[in-house]
């Protein structure tokens, strides 16, 4: 029998149960559109990583408080107080940081805002009027505040376009006061609709003093984070050793495991971030690929109890001159493609669940994220789902394949 014989019977088999096809499919379906849908986002988040990283720039770096966690037990590492204004002082010299182009301090956190009888929760940002070159944040209306307004510690505000549309709706919201823990804050500036940036959403925001933000907001003498841009991509590791020694100078510390603080390239974030989307894109994938499994089990009993119902059938082949290699091929490729046509399935429909979910994460959340289809992950499923075909179809083809012709003739 040539193999496109073997083919065409084997289509026929399976035409003959068409039923009982569909359902058998149903678990590879599922489990190869869970792999493409997990691998797709998987991808998809990890754009959206790099994206918000390459927001702030590839020569930025940024001294985080705190030890460099080493794990999740020791993330609260990161909530130290370690920076202050000594740093700042010390960083802005040039003899210490020569390569040093602009510095910046930043404190954040959420509080209520309220306008007349409007209230809003929003992201407070405590800044310099740096903010708007380091996250490319250009007003729409009005300007920044001023290095003077940092000094004397201002109650001036920029505020994001979501702010101005809960708090003041239609009107004009330049000039205006709004209040954050029962202190005035004059509107200088409104910011475009920007969305994300580098994690943080801008049209939720208000940017105030990092002064006034420490002393009339959060209370506190230490800052969140230190933003550094390097003079160019080429003097980012000399400006990383140079910070990082200077802050070490001024804590008074000798060995490197005794560091409160780290430094981090926008490399650095993306290499790591990278990393932890894949692990779990893995991990999630891995856990998808169960079902294909379990799928694999229904096929292999679904294709045993399909040749014992067709017992008289082989019986007649192995009469008319079928060989067991025949029979084993006619089985095996039923099982193949079964799982073949669940495969491709799988991946239309998982590809279509992806494309789906990325519409509403960009037109419902307004995330900047863009679908993405890993062709790898295609192929993958696709390979995958024939060979659970032959793993779980060889049992039943050589069980078909072995019966008697006199035997399964006599079958009932």
């Amino acid at each position: 029998m040539t193999f496109k014989h073997s083919i065409q019977t084997a289509y026929k088999g399976l035409e003959a149960n068409r039923s009982r096809s569909l359902l058998t499919i149903l678990g590879i379906v599922i489990g190869v559109a869970a792999i493409i849908l997990v691998m797709s986002l998987g991808e998809g988040a990890q754009n959206l990583i790099l994206g918000q990283i390459q927001g702030m720039g590839s020569k930025t770096i940024i001294v985080v408080p705190g030890r460099e966690p080493k794990g999740p037990a020791d993330a609260a590492q990161v909530l130290s107080d370690s920076l202050k204004e000594r740093d700042l002082d010390a960083l802005k010299r040039k003899e210490n940081v020569p390569t040093l182009k602009t510095i910046m301090p930043l404190v954040f956190g959420g509080d209520s805002s309220s306008h007349e009888n409007e209230t809003y929760r929003l992201t407070i940002f405590g800044a310099t009027p740096l903010i708007e070159t380091i996250f490319d944040l250009p007003v729409e209306q009005g300007s920044y505040f001023t290095e003077e307004d940092v000094r004397g510690r201002t109650s001036v505000v920029v505020i994001g376009t979501k702010v101005k549309k809960e708090l003041f709706g239609d009107s004009e919201a330049l000039g205006e006061k709004i209040k954050i823990k029962g202190r005035s804050f004059r509107i200088v500036g409104i910011l475009p609709e920007k969305g994300q940036v580098s994690f943080f959403n801008f049209d939720e925001a208000a940017i105030v003093p990092y002064t006034t933000a420490q002393d009339y907001i959060f209370g506190i003498k230490y800052f969140h984070r230190i933003i550094v841009e390097s003079e160019d991509e080429g003097t980012i590791a000399r400006t990383v050793d140079d910070i990082t020694a200077t802050i070490r100078e001024t804590h008074d510390i000798t060995i490197a495991d005794k560091d409160d603080f780290f430094v981090e390239t926008q490399a650095d974030l993306a290499s790591r971030l990278s990393t932890i989307t894949s692990i779990l894109t893995a991990f999630l994938a891995a856990v998808a690929a169960i079902s294909l499994v379990v799928g694999g089990i229904g096929i292999m009993n679904i294709m045993l109890v399909s040749v014992t119902e067709r017992t008289k059938e082989i019986g007649l082949r192995k009469a008319l001159g079928a060989t067991y290699s025949d029979i084993l091929t006619q089985f095996l490729l039923e099982a193949v493609m079964l799982t073949g046509i669940g495969g491709i399935v799988g991946i239309l429909t998982g590809a279509s669940l992806a494309f789906i979910i990325s519409l509403v994460l960009t037109n419902v959340l307004a995330l900047s994220w863009s679908f993405s289809f890993p062709v790898s992950a295609a192929i993958l499923g696709l390979g995958v789902s024939g060979l659970i075909g032959l793993v779980f179809g060889i049992y039943p083809a050589r069980t078909a394949a072995k019966k008697s012709p006199i035997e399964a003739l006599r079958h009932e």
